[in-house]
């Protein structure tokens, strides 16, 4: 299942449990993006999200994967994230956040 997010972003099932993201995370596509992830979380069980595919992102990027971990650990689920851009590393680090990619 391969689903398109307003313009750069694609969300695809990889392999059971796993949800690839792949595209650009900008100000243009993290609200889509968000939603999307959302909607593709609250279908069944996932417990990875890979960003192996993620080309670029900014602050919004990183905030929308923030969300989405935040919301599963709320809802007692544990997400975990793999692949992390160079960038959304780094970015988190200076933004003081890193250790909640996990």
């Amino acid at each position: 299942m391969t689903t398109a997010v307003e313009r750069e972003v694609v969300l695809s099932a990889t392999t059971p449990g796993t949800l690839a993201v792949s595209g650009v995370l900008s100000f243009d596509t993290a609200a889509s993006a968000l939603r999307e992830i959302q909607a593709a979380l609250a279908k069944g069980p996932v417990n990875t999200l890979d960003l192996a595919g993620v080309r670029h992102c900014d602050s919004a990027g990183l905030s929308c994967v923030l969300a989405v971990a935040a919301e599963a650990a709320r809802g007692g689920d544990a997400l975990k994230v793999i692949n992390v851009p160079a960038g959304m590393q780094v970015l988190a680090q200076v933004c003081e956040v890193d250790r909640l990619l996990g």
